[in-house]
């Protein structure tokens, strides 16, 4: 990977896109439709595919937000254990998205202020 550093950590933009597109139980998803939107809003260095993206997708798995239920090679498929809420940091002040039982601390690499 390059020096690239995007705007909002990708880990943020990730939260972001399940949030607003899959956040529910029973919907299945997968890391190359977030890649595509990802792409689509710019926030990314243009020589990363999506296996760059791999050490996000497996810390959603590792903080129980969701489960790789599937994988064909590069793409991995998932569902949510349960839906994201938006929460504002105050140490930050970034809007985020975390799940209900998750640690309560701030998913930006930056910060990790409690929530």
């Amino acid at each position: 990977m390059s020096d690239f550093s995007p705007q909002t950590p990708i880990q943020l933009q990730i939260r972001k896109i399940i949030f607003e597109k899959f956040n529910d139980v029973d919907l299945r998803f997968n890391n190359d439709e977030i890649f595509d939107i990802i792409k689509k809003n710019g926030d990314i260095n243009n020589n990363w595919i999506v296996d760059d993206l791999e050490p996000f997708f497996n810390e959603i798995c590792e903080k129980n937000i969701a489960r790789n239920i599937a994988q064909n090679f590069t793409t991995m498929w998932f569902k949510l254990f349960e839906p994201l809420q938006e929460i504002k940091c105050n140490a930050c002040g970034l809007n985020i998205h975390v799940g209900k039982t998750e640690e309560k601390s701030c998913p930006n690499p930056s910060c990790h202020s409690p929530i």
